[in-house]
């Protein structure tokens, strides 16, 4: 069958989620694979152009990927009509300008979250999206995580019967820089740059909570700056301004209609003893599930274990053991990669697709609802927000 060719412009791929998981383990791996299989057969092979502002960088990524076009100019990668597609993982204070800009080139835009660092920007560049009549996405990747599959998997069986409630830990310790060295970018700590756990994270569990257990209804936030300094990446101290953990409690309307409440916390000041650096904690009236990354466990109404409080004897009951993994019925790619290939197929044939700049405006509406609650230290409604 016919391949045809669909170019893409990517803004921001040196940064490590750019590099990382859209460039290498995405469209690369597209290409490696002969590109992406459309409804009837034929194949669309992703020709990307890397734009940045280091050269030297730009021309050396594009190298060792085996990518023939890199450049410096954006405006230049927007003018050619060649290229349909502007794809941005760049700086969020930067990225409602620049999804502007290709919109108002004529491109489709599909870009990292979140989408802006504000409601307004957000709601406007949506807003330009859709009177331009371009297709546009945004990234939401950890709902193509096996782990989190598995869980909506129990859910639309019904394995949960009445949904209650919803534990989400996530986190690690981040090093400060003195001491060993740094591996998040000294930017997510300082505020005048777009750093923050709670812009950073909130936007990913919009997105899950609303999509796996409930429609968000309200927040109540508390965050902190623990660590009030750390060193940057040629060893200077600085000052570190912006949230580095989030403590949050959610009101859910539940898919069936009922309140289901989520406990969420956001650290990147905490040493982890659980089963991954994110663990997905749900309750139901007929059983429960716990589900990492990859893994997922459950323990249902029949099976569950009935232990006595006595704190003057050692529990002798194994809990840890008490739960049965779901296995892996299928192979589960690259959940970036597999966004991907859902927008590529939504841009060359118009097939179905949910991810949109609106559902990334969701996510920027609840971090600044978030902020207010913590700034108020008050519970904050959230309402529904028109496309």
């Amino acid at each position: 069958m016919p391949t045809q060719r669909l170019g893409i412009i990517m803004h921001g791929v040196t940064g490590r989620m750019g590099m990382n998981q859209h460039l290498v383990r995405s469209i690369v791996a597209i290409r490696a694979e002969g590109g992406v299989a459309l409804s009837n057969g034929e194949r669309v092979m992703p020709d990307p152009i890397l734009i940045g502002r280091n050269a030297e960088k730009i021309e050396a990524l594009a190298r060792a990927h085996g990518i023939a076009r890199w450049g410096t100019h954006l405006e230049q990668a927007l003018a050619d009509r060649n290229d349909s597609v502007f794809f941005d993982a760049g700086t969020t204070q930067m990225r409602p300008a620049l999804l502007a800009q290709a919109i108002r080139a004529g491109k489709h835009v599909y870009c990292e979250k979140p989408i802006a660092t504000n409601l307004n920007e957000a709601i406007e560049v949506c807003r330009l999206a859709q009177q331009a009549g371009v297709k546009h996405g945004a990234e939401q990747d950890k709902l193509f995580l096996p782990g989190l599959r598995k869980l909506d998997m129990l859910r639309r069986a019904g394995f949960f019967g009445r949904m209650l409630a919803v534990r989400i830990e996530f986190g690690y310790w981040v090093f400060e820089g003195d001491l060993q060295p740094i591996q998040r970018p000294s930017w997510n700590y300082r505020a005048e740059d777009g750093g923050g756990i709670v812009l950073d994270m909130l936007c990913h569990w919009r997105y899950v909570l609303d999509n796996l257990f409930g429609a968000v209804q309200s927040v109540s936030c508390l965050a902190a700056t623990h660590i009030p300094q750390r060193w940057d990446e040629a060893g200077r101290p600085y000052a570190a301004t912006a949230d580095d953990a989030a403590y949050a409690t959610f009101q859910l309307r539940g898919h069936g209609g009922e309140p289901v409440i989520a406990q969420v916390n956001s650290s990147w000041c905490t040493r982890v003893r659980r089963d991954d650096l994110v663990t997905f904690h749900v309750d139901g009236t007929h059983g429960s599930a716990v589900a990492g990354l990859t893994e997922c466990r459950t323990q249902s109404r029949v099976n569950t274990p009935k232990p006595v409080w006595n704190p003057d004897v050692q529990q002798s009951l194994p809990f840890l053991d008490q739960w049965q993994e779901v296995p892996d019925t299928q192979v589960y790619d690259n959940g970036f990669k597999l966004q991907w290939e859902h927008f590529i197929r939504h841009v060359v044939e118009d097939a179905p697709y949910r991810w949109t700049l609106p559902e990334g405006a969701k996510g920027v509406q609840l971090v600044e609802a978030a902020l207010q609650s913590w700034k108020e230290r008050r519970w904050v409604d959230v309402p529904e927000l028109l496309p």
